[in-house]
C-alpha cells in the first residue's frame, strides 16, 4: 500500500470514520426488499485494474471507455468494457485521493473528488495533465466523496459537513479559479451519521440535484439556488453510496450490502419505487458505477479486507443495468 500519499490526518480521518462504518452498516443492512432482482450471472465480466491497491470511483467515458480511479494514491486507470482491458492512465501527484468523478465528454476534461484531502482535481485526458485543483475544506475535516457535472458546472458533495461545492466551467471548458459554497438545509444537511453526503446527479439540466445519504439510506432532492433539501419518499437503500441515473430511473450503490437497487422515480421527483435489485457473486463493496446502455460497469472497493483494504487485486464488475 502506498501509503506516503496519505497526509497524516487523512489517514486518522479515514480509519477513524470509515471502518467502523463499515462494520455498522454491514450490521444494520437489513432483507432485500421483495422486488424482482437479478441473481449471480455467469456472463457477468470481471476487468482487473492491474496493479491497483485500492479502488472507488468510476466514469464513463467517449464510447465504450471507463475511467477509474486508484483510492490511496489518486492515480487514474483508463479502461474499455468491450476489449475487457485497463490500464494505469494519470500517474497523479503524491498527496492525491481518488473517490467519486465525472468525465466532461465535450471538453475532455475529468473531475474528481480528493475525500479526506479536502481536495477535487480536473485532469485533461487528452495531455493527461492537471487543469485545475481546489482545496473545498481542511484535510482530515471535510470529505470530498463524489461530483456530477451540469450545463455550467461541476458539483461536489462533503461526507463530513453539510455543504456542496460548485465549480463553474466556461463555455471554452476552463474551470474557474475559485469555487462557490452552498450550505444545505432540510434533511440532507443531517450529520448524526460518520458518513453523510455522498453519492450526487444533476437532473433536468442541473436545475434539481439529487444527493445520497449514506448514513440515513435516503436520497434527497437540492435546489442548487437556495440549498433546501427534501427526501425522495417510498425508498430505503441502506449503505448508498454512487448513484447513476437515467432520466427518471436511478441506480443506487449500497457499498456494504453488496447490491445496486433500481428505482424508478415521479416525475417531479418527490417519491420513488424499487424495480430491482441487482446483485454478482463478483461484488465486493461496490461503492460506484457508469452506465453503459444495458450495462453496468462497478467498481469493487472491498472496504470489507478492512482499512486500507488488503485485496489482491481491484476490478471493474459488468452487469445488466436492466
Amino acid at each position: 500500500m502506498h501509503q506516503n500519499a496519505w497526509t497524516r490526518s487523512a489517514t486518522r480521518w479515514i480509519r477513524r470514520v470509515a471502518l467502523p462504518l463499515v462494520i455498522l452498516t454491514a450490521v444494520a443492512a437489513g432483507p432485500a426488499p421483495a422486488v424482482a432482482s437479478i441473481p449471480s450471472q455467469q456472463q457477468d465480466r470481471v476487468i482487473v485494474l492491474p496493479g491497483a491497491n485500492s479502488a472507488e470511483g468510476i466514469a464513463r467515458g467517449r464510447g465504450s471507455t471507463f475511467y477509474a480511479g486508484e483510492l490511496f494514491t489518486g492515480d487514474i486507470f483508463r479502461g474499455n468494457i468491450r476489449r475487457g482491458t485497463a490500464e494505469k492512465f494519470i500517474d497523479a501527484p503524491e498527496g492525491r485521493n481518488a473517490l467519486g468523478m465525472v468525465f466532461d465528454r465535450q471538453h475532455d476534461l475529468l473531475f474528481v473528488a480528493g475525500g479526506p484531502t479536502g481536495q477535487g482535481y480536473v485532469y485533461n485526458t487528452r495531455s493527461r495533465t492537471t487543469v485545475a485543483s481546489y482545496q473545498f475544506g481542511a484535510a482530515g475535516s471535510s470529505f470530498i466523496n463524489d461530483v456530477t457535472l451540469t450545463r455550467r458546472g461541476a458539483w461536489f458533495t462533503d461526507s463530513a459537513k453539510p455543504q456542496l461545492y460548485f465549480v463553474p466551467l466556461s463555455k471554452k471548458g476552463t474551470p474557474a479559479a475559485t469555487f462557490r459554497t452552498l450550505q444545505l438545509s432540510g434533511p440532507a444537511a443531517d450529520l448524526t451519521g460518520q458518513f453523510n453526503l455522498n453519492g450526487i446527479r444533476a437532473v433536468d439540466g442541473g436545475r434539481i440535484l439529487i444527493v445520497a445519504h449514506t448514513a440515513n439510506g435516503a436520497l434527497y432532492t437540492v435546489n442548487p439556488k437556495t440549498g433546501a433539501s427534501e427526501r425522495i419518499t417510498g425508498i430505503s437503500v441502506p449503505n448508498v453510496d454512487g448513484i447513476e441515473l437515467a432520466g427518471r430511473t436511478l441506480w443506487a450503490v449500497q457499498n456494504s450490502s453488496n447490491q445496486i437497487t433500481r428505482l424508478r422515480l415521479n416525475n417531479d421527483l418527490t417519491a420513488g419505487t424499487i424495480t430491482k435489485v441487482i446483485t454478482s457473486e463478483n461484488f465486493q463493496t461496490p461503492t460506484a458505477a457508469a452506465r453503459f446502455g444495458n450495462t453496468l460497469a462497478v467498481v469493487q472497493a472491498k472496504f470489507d479486507t478492512g482499512f486500507p483494504p488488503t485485496a489482491d487485486s481491484y476490478e471493474v464488475v459488468l452487469v445488466r443495468a436492466y
